[in-house]
């Protein structure tokens, strides 16, 4: 994986037992130094995290070390591939494919086409109006914006590439899969998300009022993380999903 971006890694509390393991793909433009924020808190539940490359930049390098870490049992079971924007087509392209070790799957702001979001230009003025707008698209939280605008690992303007895939479909995943999108979402919109999952069977797709296109790193990146351990402590349970918080009926 030379020419990849290295693995970003947390792994569960000192003398806490491991509960699962998420490898994290990136979207356009990203690293997975991103996603320490989400690393981090998924992991303080016990989860580990491994966060790779951004797809599009060395798409067959990525799919190399994510299936690798996928087989590897040295990481505890459920085994979850989560991939946000781009990175949400290439693994569900890899649950497609019947991704060995793979016990379920999770999709963030997941691209409904392979449209640009906007276009890009080289003058200095235009550009930074265009790295405006591109963080409007991308999220609301200041502390997100401020992280990004300081990264000098962040591709600036990727977003207004393609998505590298077509309009996805989920036809042949087998696994569980968690749908999480941004009801604002304006580079993917919901609408044409929820008839993407609607051709799957028993996929389950959340949406996050106030959400932009980083769905994990948006102002409801809690509300995001709450939901993805709610996912995974029913999935180790019951690979059926079965619900252990039920509301229970009052009237």
């Amino acid at each position: 994986m030379s020419s990849a971006q290295p693995v970003h890694f947390w792994d569960e509390p000192a003398g806490i037992a491991p509960r699962g393991t998420l490898v994290l793909l990136p979207g356009r433009g990203e690293h997975g130094g991103v996603y320490e924020r989400f690393g981090r808190r998924i992991s303080a539940d016990g989860y580990r995290v491994r966060a790779l490359g951004d797809a599009s930049s060395d798409p067959e390098a990525i799919t190399e070390a994510a299936t690798k870490l996928l087989r590897d049992e040295t990481h505890p079971g459920p085994r979850v591939l989560v991939g946000s924007d781009t990175g949400a087509s290439h693994a569900a392209r890899l649950a497609a494919l019947g991704a060995t070790g793979l016990d379920a799957l999770i999709l963030a702001g997941l691209p409904t086409g392979p449209h640009p979001a906007e276009t890009a230009t080289s003058d200095a003025e235009t550009a930074a109006s265009d790295w405006e707008d591109e963080l409007e698209r991308r999220t609301a939280c200041p502390t997100h914006r401020g992280r990004l605008t300081a990264d000098a690992a962040f591709r600036r303007g990727a977003l207004a590439g393609p998505s590298a895939l077509e309009s996805p479909v989920l036809d042949g995943i087998s696994v569980p899969v968690l749908g999480l999108h941004g009801a604002e979402d304006t580079v993917s919109p919901l609408t044409d998300v929820r008839r993407v999952f609607r051709g799957l069977t028993g996929a389950e797709l959340v949406s996050l009022a106030g959400t932009r296109h980083d769905v994990l790193n948006d102002m409801t990146h809690r509300t995001a993380a709450a939901t993805v351990v709610l996912f995974l402590e029913r999935l180790r349970l019951d690979s059926g999903l079965a619900p252990i918080a039920v509301t229970e009926d009052l009237g």
